[in-house]
């Protein structure tokens, strides 16, 4: 989705090479024995189990005192043994009930505004319906000001153009809903940190790293957002 930026910000070289090096960091390498990782910027327990080859439950479980938003350049994370006599972890069938929706691995109790995904626990003070589409770090999609969100900071995955008046800058949300290979199944976490001329109402546009012609097969899409608190 091609975004109009109406700012000026300082050019940032060098993101192409980061974006690059988060994408690449998708291609699935055996994990051979349990082993760490030295995080680095744009690292998320979504693109190491694509790295290392390892299913995101047991990867998160392996990590009980990492959280998932808050992966940061330098952090040790451990890598298990993904070895084929491990014994996969049941598939939560869909169900609803008075107090919550249940689907694969996202858990919603509006009763008490939480939401839980990849076995984490998030309070929301709301929901917000949006119709989404997808941007790349393509220079005709960020107004020629390079690979960079509102702030100048590199585009990741995570990061998410809205429209101020409706999600204020730096607001953290659960995106559920979509369906995109360059995004995590179900939910994932990301920052309100982008703006575009496109982008008005309830809107929002989602930075995935990769090709143009790869981020476009995502379309339209309408998504939920859980407003985290």
């Amino acid at each position: 989705m091609k975004k109009q930026h109406t700012w000026t910000i300082k050019r940032i070289m060098g993101t192409a090479i980061i974006t690059a090096g988060l994408f690449g960091a998708m291609q699935t390498v055996p994990a051979l024995a349990d082993s760490l990782h030295t995080a680095k910027d744009g690292d998320t327990f979504y693109t190491l189990s694509k790295q290392y080859g390892v299913p995101m439950d047991k990867l998160i479980s392996a990590n009980p005192t990492v959280k998932a938003t808050n992966i940061y350049d330098g952090l040790s994370i451990t890598i298990p043994d993904n070895n084929n006599n491990t014994t996969a972890a049941p598939e939560v069938k869909a169900e609803s009930t008075d107090n919550a929706v249940m689907l694969p691995t996202l858990n919603v109790f509006s009763d008490q505004k939480v939401v839980e995904a990849w076995g984490k626990s998030f309070n929301y003070s709301k929901t917000i319906n949006v119709k989404a589409s997808a941007y790349s770090s393509a220079a005709s999609e960020n107004g020629g000001y390079g690979a960079v969100d509102y702030y100048g900071n590199p585009l990741k995955l995570g990061t998410i153009a809205v429209d101020p008046k409706v999600i204020p800058l730096g607001t953290k949300v659960l995106v559920t809903g979509h369906d995109h290979a360059g995004l995590p199944k179900n939910a994932f976490v990301a920052t309100a940190t982008d703006i575009g001329g496109a982008i008005k109402g309830n809107r929002i546009d989602i930075f995935i790293p990769g090709s143009k012609s790869f981020v476009n097969q995502f379309g339209y899409q309408d998504v939920k957002l859980f407003v985290l608190k």
